[in-house]
């Protein structure tokens, strides 16, 4: 992955927070549900996003590693969460969601 790239996921977390601070949001811990194992790239990018967004919000960010079934299985804790904005979904274009 290049730097460019990257930066690209760290201003689109920005923005995300930002956002978020602007609504007076949220209220509670936000979780990013990951559909791949601890230590995987899509992993790592997801924490590293989770920090930079749990800064701007002044809430903690909890990354959720779902593994199985192609990613199906992270998908669907997503889907089933309610629907508060505080459960998000990172992943790759790799899943058959």
């Amino acid at each position: 992955m290049t730097s460019k790239t990257a930066l690209r996921h760290l201003l689109a977390a920005g923005l995300a927070a930002a956002s978020f601070a602007a609504a007076a949001f949220p209220t509670r811990p936000v979780t990013i549900v990951v559909p791949f194992g601890a230590g995987s790239v899509t992993d790592m990018l997801a924490r590293d996003i989770g920090k930079v967004l749990s800064e701007q919000i002044g809430q903690p960010v909890v990354v959720d590693n779902r593994t199985g079934a192609e990613g199906l299985i992270g998908a669907q804790s997503v889907l089933t969460a309610p629907a508060d904005g505080h459960t998000l979904m990172f992943t790759s274009s790799s899943i058959p969601v």
